[in-house]
């Protein structure tokens, strides 16, 4: 009788490369790595061909997609729908849907634009210092009650989400047209465009917008292998 060779794991470890033992400790997923690469293929694409066809604006590869200031422009467009999305997730753990959350922002981001813009001006003052927070605090309080009139109808009252949400849909675009007439409001109280992404990326210029990006990039990375590390 004799007994199986007993074997470590520490020299299986010791022979994987740098990006395994990088996988490994982020628990990072191949297969989303793949569709992130494709991502940056196709940014790198569009660069190509907008420098090409346009000429050279300064871009990453001599185009205008990979600009800080075109990067920072499609930032604060998807921040939005990005939050959006989050919550989003939970509904659909749940089996559930909501066909309203676009309706939802514009009619809450337009309420908070006529507070800030028309209202409370008014009552506080041109440029009085607590006309964003004011604003801001509005836009989350109506937010809330929505979610909140929504998820009533839906928990109490037995109404299919699907109905409450397709009504909801309908109901709080037509509000957000009838508060705001159809018209532009502007301008906003000037903190609040910072907040709001006012500032355009370039203004610590080209080279050091890069750096920062790249700089915000390692940290996260580094936070998620520490975090990954303490469990």
């Amino acid at each position: 009788m004799t007994d199986a060779p007993q074997t470590s794991g520490e020299p299986r470890l010791q022979q994987e490369g740098p990006i395994t033992r990088f996988f490994r400790a982020t628990e990072i997923d191949a297969r989303m790595m793949g569709m992130v690469v494709a991502l940056i293929l196709v940014w790198c694409i569009f660069d190509l061909a907008s420098g090409y066809l346009r000429g050279n604006f300064g871009g990453l590869l001599g185009g205008s997609f990979l600009t800080p200031r075109n990067l920072w422009t499609l930032l604060v467009q998807t921040s939005s729908i990005a939050i959006m999305s989050t919550g989003m997730v939970l509904l659909i753990v749940m089996r559930q849907l909501d066909l309203s959350v676009g309706s939802m922002l514009s009619l809450v981001a337009v309420v908070g634009a006529v507070v800030q813009v028309f209202m409370l001006p008014k009552t506080l003052g041109v440029g009085h210092p607590a006309i964003w927070v004011l604003g801001v605090l509005t836009c989350i309080a109506l937010g809330a009650a929505i979610g909140a009139f929504n998820g009533f109808l839906t928990a109490y009252a037995q109404i299919p989400a699907f109905i409450v949400t397709l009504g909801g849909l309908i109901a709080y675009s037509g509000l957000a047209f009838w508060v705001a007439r159809g018209e532009t409001v502007a301008p906003m109280d000037k903190t609040f465009e910072i907040f709001g992404g006012g500032i355009p990326a370039s203004w610590i210029g080209d080279t050091w917008s890069w750096i920062l990006a790249f700089v915000v990039c390692a940290m996260i990375i580094l936070g998620i292998i520490n975090s990954r590390r303490q469990r």
